[in-house]
């Protein structure tokens, strides 16, 4: 059972303030040349290099190998959301052509129901070219299947739109729609248009559930045979859903962290992920940021749970909650109280969203070990690998640059350990 009226209170604007106006972003700057970006993907997925970090010490080695570095009972946890052919293009009568990028279901609002929709939705939208866009309805035909999709403008937003999609075939769901119409929306920096291989590749071999307009990159490198390697010397394989929006790319602008919006996005954990981080006892291995996001905004979700006088979930993370939320509360009681909350209300998955930013200062609660890609200078994502392995990126970072590492998206890896990593 959970229990209500944990040590729970909320500090001033001011200490919140304090914690970060030092945190400069132009102290997460590093030089990163157009060349050193990986374009394409290697032919094969773990054949790509892994920078290992632990002990305060760098090597390398092959991907693969990575099944040299996670124990027996480690439990490594993987986002497994599915990309989605988020980019779609209508040409307008006077040759226009007009870019729709689905970000969010707005009608329905839920994932799962939108992609199986088979008449029409609406969804927050980027448009590209919104200006030659006036009110007409844009139409798009596909010969092959005699199908035609209508694009109708809701309500333009000032950081995008709604836009109702329908199409004249419902034996076709959305999710289906968006493959015969839509391309892959491969990473801005890459400058350069989707090809047939970014399809597969663009994509973890354990992608299920539809949702995201970009990839969990960290996941790229693993094929199934790491997987069973993994699984036969005893390793647990988790799961997670964090559906990866666009503002995964969105740079930090301001001078200081305080003044960043952090975008919203959709997380899912099942009852038996919880249950199996009760039995890992802080023995977690996540791959890739969204999976730490999403591993620890948990804590957070259930700081709030037991802060509730009657017990009312509120299945959001605000950006700073981490940082104006003095709770006391252990990680294991946090996920005995979220999981007694699902079989309390009869529910299999905990369904929320997080705007949390994990910067330097930050307290791991679950996350001990995490492979992740190399990131863009001045991101949010830099700022998570800064908060989990301190001033010492700076030196991972050289040295990857040095030594032949590619960054980004479709680049290498790394295996990165807290020194006072949980036991």
């Amino acid at each position: 059972m959970y229990f209500c009226g944990a040590n729970l209170t909320y500090l001033g604007g001011i200490t919140l303030k304090t914690s970060v106006k030092n945190i400069s972003i132009s102290d997460f700057d590093y030089p990163l040349p157009d060349e050193r970006i990986a374009k394409h993907p290697l032919a094969q997925r773990d054949a790509s290099k892994l920078l290992i970090y632990k002990d305060s010490t760098i090597r390398e080695a092959v991907f693969s190998s990575i099944t040299e570095l996670i124990s027996p009972g480690d439990l490594l946890v993987f986002n497994n959301t599915k990309v989605v052919q988020a980019r779609l293009f209508f040409a307008k009568s006077t040759g226009a052509t007009i870019e729709i990028f689905i970000l969010d279901p707005e009608k329905p609002k839920d994932y799962q129901v939108a992609f199986t929709s088979t008449s029409e939705v609406t969804w927050k939208c980027i448009v590209g070219n919104i200006k030659r866009w006036k009110s007409e309805d844009l139409q798009a035909y596909n010969a092959q299947c005699n199908l035609t999709l209508t694009a109708h403008l809701v309500e333009r937003t000032p950081d995008g739109a709604y836009v109702k999609f329908s199409w004249d075939n419902q034996s076709y769901t959305f999710a289906q729609i968006i493959e015969l119409f839509g391309e892959v929306p491969i990473p801005p920096y890459l400058n350069r248009e989707p090809e047939r291989d970014d399809r597969l590749r663009y994509q973890t071999v354990y992608a299920r559930p539809e949702g995201s307009v970009a990839a969990p990159t960290a996941g790229l490198h693993f094929t199934s045979n790491v997987i069973t390697r993994l699984q036969a010397k005893g390793v647990t394989i988790g799961e997670l859903t964090l559906h990866v929006g666009a503002g995964t790319f969105k740079p930090v602008k301001t001078e200081t962290i305080a003044d960043h919006d952090m975008h919203t996005e959709h997380i899912y954990v099942s009852k038996k992920l919880l249950e199996q981080l009760i039995a890992a006892q802080g023995k977690c291995v996540a791959v890739g940021t969204t999976s730490v996001r999403t591993l620890e905004s948990l804590y957070w979700l259930a700081a709030k749970l037991l802060s509730n006088a009657e017990g009312v979930f509120e299945p959001f993370v605000e950006q700073w909650d981490p940082y104006t939320l003095n709770v006391s509360i252990e990680p294991q009681e946090a996920l005995l109280a979220l999981l007694s909350y699902l079989e309390a209300n009869g529910l299999e998955f905990l369904s929320a969203s997080t705007r949390i930013i994990i910067v330097p200062g930050y307290q791991f609660k679950f996350v001990g070990k995490i492979v992740t890609n190399f990131h863009q200078p001045k991101s949010t994502l830099l700022l998570l690998v800064s908060a989990f392995i301190g001033d010492d990126w700076k030196t991972i970072y050289d040295y990857a640059l040095w030594n032949g590492f590619r960054f980004l998206s479709y680049g290498d890896s790394s295996f990165l350990e807290k020194c006072n990593a949980l036991k």
